[in-house]
């Protein structure tokens, strides 16, 4: 309950700081609303004792006020909602959800994304930003409505100080509410994964890019009847979290009709007794139902702030992780203006959470700089892991990877990253304007007409630029009602967006070409190796380069040969045939391969 605390104050510290007069006028409303309360139901019992007492002007007086009051309570409740729900709007829609994405966004690993528990966290918080904050609100209107509360006991208390033991009876609602909603918050935990999985065959049946194969295998049926069964899944246990939450409510509902009955009682034979006026009477009843309405609006708010429970534990252990990360040492020393040594794997072992066998297992290499360097060896053979520790996407498990002799560990990761530049071949299709899809590489160039040309030439993506409708300016994604490209155009999309950075010290192509046909291919590696000379003698880069085609990399310096996670082979294309080992071996297979085909 601290946690939720501090979450509370922190966000009520933002809005204020951020509209201090709505703030202001929102807790003035609700501060208001908690007196009218009151005030109606004093000036109700004295229109019924002014009418008793036969003081027609009294009763008129106590009338006037009556309505008074119960229009300030109209007018304040119909204007607290507006003001509510424009904060809740302005603050958690623009700068909550705004800081989430920046907390997830900013994690310098990928190890995150990895991770079930990160995901599962991830899944529940994703569009939480409006509960999280509508959720504050609740927990400060809770605080309202206890001090209605109290304020109606105050004046039971005035007509028969026995009634105040209905606070006992108002508090068990809140008591049980509270346990019935645990069950609930678990469930959404538990199911998150199911949720996850549930959203990812939808997508698959509904992207064109998947549906061909769909539709060909004629899978669709049963992609259909396995989401009805996570869907059945789910609700099955969110049906045993809502009964178990309605058993309490229940019987916390119960114990508070025994109390207002047994008080109810009380007035009446007070009044039935002499011990009390009509007007005492009408107050009690009224204000007891007040109270009851009261408990009623309590209750609803703890739900709804118990609700807000299953958003804010993934949201503060969102926050948590965040922190855990940005304490760890990310590096202050500057990346070198250009490499003059080079690149040290020095017993280099990196295993991937959750598996037994390592990825990269005792690696010791040395990359030159001013050097064209590949990588080859067969799938699952340590190739692309070997890319993302040089990119900080993970760190060795053992052994350092030294730039000029520096530790990476100790160079800032975002410095670090902006001197290198990649294209993958898991590329993002981004949808946006053809231009600003180049841009994105360099974001200090992107509006850099001069400078997105330049990395079109250098994708080899010229013929591609002519043939969109509207040249740079072609909308990209049908879905925002632009143009699809095929797989090796939006390939060639991304090795010009990874061609934005003019001198990074290192530059990565992780089977930069595997959507390419043959003359694209060997148009691209001929640019790009023409364009690694360029760079190692500007910035002493290093060009490395993944492939599984060994034709590609035949021009390399130093060819590292990855087999199982070990570094099996090393040396120029001529030096690893005269070899005749592993490298040899696998040319020799991929070259008969082709002279048959």
């Amino acid at each position: 309950m601290k946690r939720y605390v501090a979450l509370w104050l922190k966000l009520l510290r933002l809005t204020w700081q951020l509209f201090p007069g709505q703030t202001a006028a929102l807790l003035v409303l609700r501060l208001l609303m908690v007196g009218v309360t009151a005030a109606t139901a004093l000036a109700m019992r004295a229109v019924v004792n002014a009418v008793a007492e036969g003081d027609p002007a009294g009763a008129v007086r106590a009338s006037a006020v009556t309505a008074l009051t119960l229009g300030l309570n109209a007018y304040a409740l119909g204007a607290e909602h507006n003001v509510l729900f424009l904060l809740v709007e302005r603050v958690g829609l623009k700068h909550v959800r705004a800081q989430i994405d920046r907390d997830i966004a900013g994690l310098e690993g990928l190890d995150h994304l990895e991770r079930t528990d990160f995901l599962d966290r991830v899944t529940v918080v994703r569009g939480a930003a409006w509960g999280l904050t509508y959720g504050m609100w609740n927990a400060v209107d809770t605080i309202f409505a206890a001090l209605r509360l109290v304020v109606m006991l105050v004046l039971l208390g005035v007509v028969n100080p026995w009634l105040l033991l209905l606070l006992a009876f108002a508090a068990a609602p809140l008591w049980f509410e509270r346990r019935g909603r645990k069950a609930i918050v678990q469930a959404e935990l538990d199911t998150a994964e199911r949720m996850r999985l549930q959203r990812h065959l939808f997508e698959l049946a509904t992207e064109a890019r998947t549906n061909k194969e769909i539709r060909t295998a004629g899978v669709g049926p049963a992609l259909a009847r396995r989401q009805e069964q996570i869907w059945q899944e789910m609700a099955e246990v969110w049906l045993r979290a809502r009964v178990r939450s309605g058993a309490w409510r229940f019987a916390g509902w119960s114990l508070f009709t025994l109390g207002f009955a047994g008080g109810m009682g009380l007035v009446a034979a007070d009044a039935a007794g002499g011990a009390g006026s009509v007007g005492d009477v009408v107050l009690a009843i009224m204000v007891a139902v007040t109270m009851r309405e009261s408990v009623e609006t309590t209750v609803s708010r703890t739900a709804t702030v118990a609700d807000a429970g299953r958003l804010i534990e993934p949201y503060l252990w969102l926050q948590e992780y965040v922190a855990a990360d940005r304490g760890r040492a990310k590096g202050d020393r500057a990346a070198p203006d250009r490499l003059r040594d080079g690149i040290t794997f020095d017993h280099v072992s990196f295993t991937y959470p959750g598996r037994d066998e390592p990825a990269l297992d005792d690696v010791s290499v040395h990359l030159p700089a001013g050097t064209v360097v590949a990588l080859v060896g067969e799938y699952g053979s340590g190739k692309t892991t070997l890319v993302k520790l040089l990119l900080k996407f993970y760190r060795p498990d053992e052994g350092t990877i030294r730039v000029d002799g520096v530790d990476l560990a100790a160079i800032d990761t975002e410095q670090w990253r902006r001197n290198v530049s990649a294209a993958f071949q898991d590329f993002g299709r981004f949808h946006t304007a053809f231009a600003e899809t180049i841009g994105l590489g360099d974001l200090e160039h992107l509006t850099d007409t001069q400078r997105i040309e330049a990395a079109i030439r250098s994708a080899d993506a010229e013929e591609l630029v002519r043939r969109l409708p509207d040249g740079l300016d072609t909308e990209l994604g049908r879905e925002q009602g632009g143009v699809d490209l095929s797989e090796g155009q939006w390939q060639k999309t991304a090795l010009a967006r990874a061609s934005m950075r003019e001198r990074p010290l290192l530059f990565v192509l992780d089977e930069p070409t595997a959507s390419l046909d043959a003359p694209s291919e060997h148009a691209v590696f001929a640019g790009y190796m023409a364009r690694a000379r360029g760079l190692a003698d500007r910035a002493g880069a290093i060009v490395v380069v993944v492939s599984h085609r060994f034709s590609t990399v035949a021009g390399a310096d130093l060819i590292l040969v990855l087999a199982n996670g070990r570094l099996a082979e090393t040396g120029t294309h001529e030096e690893l045939l005269a070899l005749d080992g592993r490298y040899a071996e696998l040319y020799n297979i991929q070259a008969t391969a082709y002279a048959r085909a």
